[in-house]
């Protein structure tokens, strides 16, 4: 998501849809950890949207350095109301390796903290991501909870036959297929 204006115009032409890590909510932090500065992550994730480019959000949730309650709320607010309740949000769960071994792994429930948190925002597809064997990383119909897409840890195990729409109440589902 950090990139100039100009290079996110070029690009437009060549892009169905794009993942982007919302890494926090607090420009101190992407500062600090990223060497870089919020509000242009945010302005090009609201143009991404706006040129018709489908928008998911991943956010790798760090104990201690990003899970604030108020900036996750806030993150949760921006994702449903700049750039749509649809938007796939998916929240990754921290492992200590590489460079960054001196925290935790997250812990499942501010994982389902924050899952909620983006349920509240009325976000329709939450995902838990980073802890398999678990069916948060699923799809489900946000109308009636028919099961859609079953996931297991990044392998796809079922999916629904009919592209776009719910196969039991006919609901449109946000994706590109």
């Amino acid at each position: 998501g950090y990139m100039s204006t100009q290079l996110l115009e070029m690009a437009a032409n060549y892009l169905d849809a794009a993942n982007v890590d919302l890494k926090a909510f607090d420009d101190k932090f992407y500062q600090t950890y990223c060497k870089a500065r919020l509000e242009p992550v945010k302005e090009n994730i609201k143009q991404m949207k706006a040129m018709g480019i489908l928008v998911e959000i991943t956010t790798l949730l760090i104990p201690g350095l990003n899970d604030d309650p108020d900036d996750i709320e806030a993150m949760a607010e921006f994702i449903s109301n700049e750039v749509g309740r649809e938007t796939p949000w998916h929240i990754s769960r921290f492992h200590p390796c590489y460079k960054m071994t001196d925290r935790p792994s997250t812990p499942v429930s501010d994982l389902k903290r924050v899952y909620e948190t983006g349920k509240s925002a009325g976000l329709k597809y939450v995902y838990i991501g980073n802890v398999p064997g678990k069916s948060w990383g699923n799809t489900f119909c946000h109308s009636c909870g028919e099961l859609l897409i079953e996931r297991y840890a990044y392998n796809i195990k079922n999916y629904m036959k009919e592209k776009s729409k719910c196969p039991v109440c006919d609901t449109i589902v946000y994706g590109v297929y």
